[in-house]
């Protein structure tokens, strides 16, 4: 179980990329199906404690509301037999064998994420206390 009704999408709210792409799916998610939470959320540590900061970071996530859990390429696969809208893609998605491709090409765009879009931290500096080396700047004050 994890602890709400529905399934929940765990991605990075501070991706712009990401939000974009939540943005959508809510959209697309005309019957309420899915909760979103940001990795980034106190909540999101108390209750899925077996996903560690590393691998939530790596990938977008899905815990369904029995508990099973799909990352990534799996998790945008189980959307597609979810949602009606994106039934069309199914079974692209479902071809024998295809999953190594999915999963490669999933891994490509995430690990790029931030290029595409950037990071949009609160102003409380969220992303130096998720990040400590961008805390500490490597170059020195600029002179007036």
């Amino acid at each position: 179980m994890n602890g709400f009704p529905k399934d929940v999408v765990l991605f990075d709210g501070q991706c712009n990329f990401c939000r974009s792409q939540i943005d959508i799916l809510q959209r697309l998610d005309g019957r309420d199906r899915l909760v979103y939470l940001s990795l980034h959320s106190p909540e999101v540590a108390e209750r899925f404690p077996g996903l560690t900061f590393e691998q939530l970071m790596d990938q977008m996530w899905i815990v369904t509301a029995q508990g099973k859990r799909y990352g990534g390429a799996f998790a945008v696969r189980y959307l597609s037999r979810l949602l009606p809208i994106l039934w069309p893609i199914a079974p692209i998605l479902h071809i024998p064998g295809s999953m190594p491709l999915w999963q490669f090409l999933y891994r490509q765009v995430a690990k790029r994420r931030y290029q595409l879009a950037g990071r949009n931290c609160d102003e409380g500096g969220t992303c130096a206390l998720h990040h400590p080396l961008e805390a500490v700047s490597t170059k020195p004050p600029s002179v007036l």
